[in-house]
């Protein structure tokens, strides 16, 4: 009898709807195939294991990026095309200052500010200068925070009332604003950041290990530590409870007292914050950077962001957190180039289950 039931609700699923049952009969098939792979030899679990702890690191930084994005979205309701860049600005402003610091004396004051001396000649990473890298990271955030105002004051404040298609377009304006000045700063070659002799550890998985590294694990504490910030932040202040009022209806939020200007500056603050520390964590991770590299990430950050339900802070955490391991894992069946297909595909495939979003619903919490 229950064989006969689930039969028929396979049945009904595949009827009513067929683009659903098409993800549930892959997924499954590419579960088994993976665990055919195992008991084959032909892939080792410390392998799978090393793609999981890959996309975690990339995928935690996709979402503290994300959670800017998100918080911009709820309280301003437009999608900002200009957060990408965002953290190329502190990608950028951050490693001149740690180069600053790590290479004073080492080079001349021209060539660390245009970061035209070799990361081997100053031995910058974390356990040689670790001063210079949390202070870099501080410098992100801050320089990051003042373009992001600066801008909400000449260009978003006036257009405060305006439509969100009229403040879409001005975004992507504000976007190519800013990638092309930090050209005219920088120049458009990919810059080397790091030296190669990063302390590593190995961490044994039942046949093999997986290689960490010192610069993984800086990644993955400074992000961990922001959004349980902003999660404190926004449950556990009064300010955090403005923001939610604010997300739920702003004319209320208005009628009631709370001063709205004030919490778009912080939703500013905050936002711009996580983009920049965003842009200078990931440019550790990969050791290097270039022009366009917000511009290249912003639309795997949207993909977390609508994957995790618009509008929630831990829907964008959890939104890159996924995203990064599918980007990852996907490299068991697929060439390194489609790997980002993958990503936006498993977006396209949990949104026909949930359309709006795996925290669909829930505003700025």
């Amino acid at each position: 009898m229950e064989v006969r039931e689930t039969v028929h609700q396979g049945r009904r699923l595949l009827v009513e709807r067929p683009g659903q049952f098409a993800v549930t009969a892959v997924a499954v098939l590419l579960v088994i195939d993976l665990v055919r792979q195992i008991v084959a030899g032909q892939t080792l679990i410390s392998t799978v294991a090393g793609y999981v702890w890959n996309g975690t690191v990339i995928g935690l930084i996709i979402g503290l990026a994300g959670i800017g994005l998100s918080l911009t979205y709820s309280i301003l309701n437009f999608a900002n095309f200009s957060h990408g860049d965002y953290l190329t600005t502190g990608a950028f402003s951050g490693w001149t200052a740690s180069y600053l610091v790590a290479g004073f004396g080492t080079a001349s004051l021209g060539d660390l500010l245009l970061l035209n001396v070799s990361p081997r000649d100053i031995g910058i990473n974390v356990a040689a200068e670790p001063l210079s890298v949390v202070f870099g990271l501080l410098v992100a955030i801050g320089m990051t925070v003042l373009v992001a105002l600066g801008i909400d004051r000449f260009v978003y404040k006036p257009m405060r009332d305006a439509d969100g298609i009229s403040l879409l377009i001005a975004s992507i304006g504000v976007a190519l604003a800013l990638r092309y000045l930090v050209v005219f700063v920088y120049g458009t070659n990919l810059r080397g950041l790091t030296a190669g002799d990063v302390p590593k550890f190995s961490l044994t998985i039942v046949d093999g290990a997986i290689t960490i590294d010192a610069h993984e694990l800086t990644l993955v504490v400074s992000s961990v530590l922001l959004m349980l910030g902003i999660h404190v932040l926004l449950q556990r202040t009064k300010f955090g409870k403005a923001m939610r009022a604010m997300s739920d209806n702003k004319d209320l939020a208005r009628v009631t007292g709370i001063p709205t200007e004030r919490v778009i500056q912080w939703t500013w603050i905050i936002g711009a914050g996580l983009a920049g520390s965003a842009g200078y964590l990931i440019a550790l991770k990969r050791g290097s950077m270039g022009f366009n590299l917000g511009w290249v990430l912003l639309l795997l950050i949207f993909a977390a962001v609508i994957l995790g339900g618009i509008g929630s802070i831990y829907g964008a955490m959890i939104g890159g957190v996924i995203i990064g391991i599918v980007r990852n894992v996907s490299l068991l069946w697929l060439p390194t180039d489609f790997s980002l297909a993958a990503a936006f595909l498993i977006m396209i495939l949990i949104l026909l289950f949930r359309p709006e979003g795996i925290f669909g619903g829930v505003k700025t919490a």
